[in-house]
C-alpha cells in the first residue's frame, strides 16, 4: 500500500507541479472558508464536473501555506489495489508511514469514498478520535445516503455544477465588453453544444459526454441496482432527454418501454441521485405539489444537445435559467388552466424563459393576474443578469 500511496501523494517527494488547471474561484473561496471548521466536507455532483481538481486546488494552497506535504492524504477509494482495506486501514498506514502521531494535525482528501462499506461509519471513528480536517466526494446521492445519521451535525455539503456561461467563458479565455453585449447569444449557443463539463469545455469532443452517460449508467446505475438489462435504461435515458423542460409522465414512460410504474418511477430516481437530471414540482397545496408531474431538467446543457441537437433552443434557456436558479430558491412551475408558467419561487417571484420571443396570449394573461410579488420575463441572454438580483 505505501508505494500506493506515494503514487497518489507525488507532494510527498517533489515540489507540487505548476499544471495548468482552471480555478473555480467561487467553489475554492466557499472550500477555503470551511478550512476552519471540523466537519467534513463532502463534495457531491456529477461525474467529471471537477470534485478531484478542486480538492488537488486546495491540496495545493494548504502547502503553500505551510502545511506539511506529509501531512496531507489523496487517495481514490475506487482503487481496486485497495479494496481489501478500509478507510481506518488506509489513514493508520498514512500516519505510519509518515511517523504522525494521532494528536498531529492530518488532512485528508478521500475521492470516491462510497465504494467503502460502511464509510459513514469510518469517517465517523476517525472524525472523533483523531485529529482531521476531511474533504469526502462522490457522484451518486443515493450512495451518499446517511441512512443512520453517523455523520449528522459532522458534515456539510456541497454540490459542485457544472459551469456556467460565465465560468464557461472564462474557461474559453473570453472577455465580452459591455459595447459587445449582443455577442452573448452566439457564445451561449456555442455553451448549450459544449455544456459545462470542464474537461468537455476545453477539448469538445461528443464521444467525451456519450462515454461519460454510459459510465454513470454502468457504474452508478445498473452495476450498484444490479439491473440485468443495461439497454432499457440507456433507452430511459433518453426518453428523459427528449422531454426535458416538459412535464413527465412516469406511466407513459413506463408503457413505450413495457415497464411497470413502479419500475419507472424508481429509473427515474436512479438518474436524479447521479446528478443527470433534476426535477421540478408544480406549485400548488400539498397534494398537488406531491401528486402532480413534474417537470425534467438536464443537469448539463452539452449532455441534453446530445440527445435534443438544435432543436427547441428555447428549452435549453428555460434549461439554463432552471440550473442558475437552482439551490438559490425553492421552485416550482405553476400550471392553471392547461396554461404554464416556467418558475415560481416559495417567495412568489414569477418568472417566464422566453428566447428571444413573446408570450402568448394565455401566459401574458395568467402572468399578468396572477399575484406575485415580483415578476421576470426573461427574454434573452444579456438579461440574465436580472437573475442575480433575486
Amino acid at each position: 500500500m505505501e508505494e500506493l500511496l506515494y503514487q497518489y501523494n507525488p507532494w510527498w517527494e517533489e515540489t507540487s507541479r505548476n499544471e495548468n488547471v482552471k480555478p473555480r474561484e467561487k467553489y475554492l473561496s466557499e472550500l477555503r472558508g470551511y478550512l476552519d471548521f471540523k466537519q467534513i466536507i463532502v463534495l457531491t455532483g456529477l461525474r467529471r464536473v471537477g470534485k478531484t481538481t478542486l480538492m488537488k486546488l486546495i491540496i495545493k494552497e494548504l502547502i503553500a501555506k505551510g502545511v506539511p506535504a506529509n501531512h496531507i492524504l489523496y487517495v481514490s477509494l475506487d482503487d481496486y489495489l485497495l479494496h481489501k482495506n478500509n478507510i481506518l486501514e488506509i489513514v493508520n498506514e498514512f500516519r505510519k508511514i509518515h511517523k504522525i502521531k494521532i494528536e498531529e494535525k492530518i488532512y485528508l482528501f478521500l475521492d470516491e469514498v462510497t465504494y467503502k462499506e460502511d464509510f459513514h461509519i469510518q469517517l465517523k471513528n476517525i472524525y472523533d478520535s483523531q485529529n482531521t480536517k476531511t474533504f469526502v466526494a462522490s457522484s451518486s446521492a443515493s450512495m451518499l445516503r446517511d441512512k443512520k445519521a453517523s455523520l449528522t451535525g459532522r458534515s456539510i455539503a456541497l454540490e459542485i455544477k457544472p459551469l456556467d456561461l460565465e465560468e464557461y467563458l472564462f474557461f474559453k479565455g473570453i472577455t465580452i465588453k459591455k459595447r459587445d453585449k449582443q455577442l452573448y447569444k452566439s457564445y451561449f449557443l456555442e455553451y448549450c453544444k459544449d455544456g459545462g463539463l470542464p474537461e468537455n469545455v476545453l477539448n469538445p469532443n461528443r464521444e467525451y459526454l456519450m462515454n461519460l452517460v454510459d459510465d454513470i449508467i454502468q457504474k452508478d446505475i445498473t452495476a450498484f441496482h444490479a439491473i440485468k438489462n443495461h439497454q432499457i435504461v440507456r433507452d430511459y435515458f433518453t426518453l428523459l432527454m427528449e422531454r426535458s423542460g416538459k412535464q413527465l409522465s412516469i406511466n407513459k414512460i413506463g408503457k413505450i418501454l413495457s415497464i411497470s410504474p413502479d419500475t419507472s418511477k424508481r429509473y427515474l430516481s436512479f438518474f436524479e441521485s447521479t446528478y443527470l437530471i433534476h426535477l421540478l414540482p408544480r406549485w400548488g397545496k400539498t397534494n398537488q405539489k406531491l401528486l402532480s408531474a413534474k417537470k425534467i431538467y438536464a443537469s448539463d446543457l452539452g449532455i441534453k444537445h446530445m440527445f435534443m441537437g438544435e432543436r427547441d433552443l428555447g428549452s435549453y434557456f428555460e434549461n439554463y435559467i432552471y440550473l442558475l436558479l437552482r439551490n438559490k430558491k425553492i421552485l416550482y412551475y405553476l400550471y392553471e388552466n392547461t396554461t404554464e408558467i416556467d418558475f415560481i419561487t416559495d417567495d412568489k417571484i414569477l418568472i417566464e424563459s422566453k428566447f428571444y420571443s413573446k408570450l402568448n396570449e394565455k401566459q401574458e394573461k395568467l402572468f399578468g393576474e396572477y399575484p406575485a410579488d415580483k415578476k421576470l420575463v426573461i427574454d434573452s441572454v444579456e438579461k440574465l443578469s436580472a437573475l442575480n438580483e433575486l
